[in-house]
């Protein structure tokens, strides 16, 4: 079983999406074996992103990550972390296939962003890769605040 880590950033959460993302998670069979909420800070921010800290485009990403409350959690299932990609859809929300949450919720494009001089409105983020999966799930949370229990889907699946 893998674990990955999912933020429905400020966007989602002020727009009342949570729930509707959540529960798509749940209709395909992962777990929520962690989750809060939690208002990130700029340090937080930086840790959280310190791959792109030194780009250009950091400072939008920061402010947009910290404008509001983020909804974290951690999922658990078979190809986890692939999976929850799959269903999240491409970063740029404009090129997002209808079906995965951004095609569906979110239209922002790098273009429009760029124009404005903000980072780009995707509502979500999902690891990228087992490894950073890893990484990113002990960041955002303690052992002692994820939980192993078996779902009646595991039962019937399994």
């Amino acid at each position: 079983m893998e674990q990955t880590l999912v933020l429905i950033k400020p966007d989602g959460v002020q727009r009342s999406l949570s729930g509707r993302i959540l529960q798509r998670f749940e209709d395909a069979g992962l777990k929520i074996v962690g989750m809060k909420m939690k208002w990130v800070d700029p340090k937080f921010a930086k840790e959280h992103y310190k791959a792109h800290v030194e780009k250009k485009f950091y400072p939008g990403l920061e402010s947009m990550i910290t404008e509001g409350p983020v909804v974290a959690f951690v999922l658990e299932g078979l190809h986890a972390v692939e999976l929850v990609r799959k269903m999240v859809g491409a970063t740029e929300p404009k090129a997002a296939q209808p079906g995965t949450i951004r095609g569906d919720f979110a239209h922002h494009s790098y273009a429009y962003a760029d124009q404005k001089g903000i980072a780009i409105k995707n509502l979500i983020h999902a690891s990228g890769t087992v490894e950073e999966a890893k990484i990113e799930v002990a960041l955002w949370f303690k052992k002692e605040e994820l939980h192993s229990y078996q779902t009646v889907h595991e039962k019937h699946v399994f």
